[in-house]
């Protein structure tokens, strides 16, 4: 009766949906999420990407592939300018993968490489940015100002959809 949905097209529609609910949210709570001096910068996009890592099948999607993808057309539709996601997305997917082939794929590994990921993709950034010049940014301020904020939020972000992600996948395996 019913046409049976791919992981693939399940990856896809997430992928675009959690790409633009990064700049939604980023947009909708700006009062909440960016209060001076802190920030909390949601990462969806890198979440559907571990989730899809842990969750699905990591040959058949080609996950560096979509992560290079959405990392150019994260920076041209975010930034306005080819940037640095276009090099960070892929290596955070090369490295999970690595981290993912030594340890079981459970909630709290996934927590803790989700956790390692998000600290790599917004220092690389910050680096990327103070190298270039377009942002002046102090160590301290950074670590306690920017990247625990933004930890916390990821990290509840990732606790509350692991397991709908999981079922997700689950039921498009079967």
């Amino acid at each position: 009766m019913f046409k049976k949905i791919s992981a693939g097209w399940v990856f896809a529609i997430g992928l675009i949906l959690m790409f633009f609910l990064d700049g939604s949210i980023s947009f909708v709570f700006s009062p909440e999420l960016f209060n001076f001096p802190n920030s909390a910068v949601p990462c969806l996009t890198v979440l559907w990407l571990e989730l899809t890592l842990i969750f699905a099948d990591r040959k058949s999607l080609h996950l560096m592939f979509w992560a290079a993808v959405v990392g150019f057309i994260f920076d041209m539709y975010y930034m306005g300018l080819l940037g640095v996601f276009v090099f960070i997305l892929p290596l955070v997917i090369y490295l999970s993968r690595i981290i993912y082939e030594a340890l079981p794929a459970n909630f709290l590994s996934g927590f803790l490489v989700y956790f390692i990921m998000i600290t790599l993709v917004e220092g690389l950034s910050c680096f990327a940015n103070v190298i270039v010049g377009t942002a002046s940014v102090n160590m301290a301020d950074f670590l306690v100002e920017t990247l625990a904020p933004t930890l916390a939020l990821n990290l509840v972000l990732f606790a509350l959809l692991y397991f709908p992600v999981d079922g997700l996948y689950r039921a498009v395996s079967r």
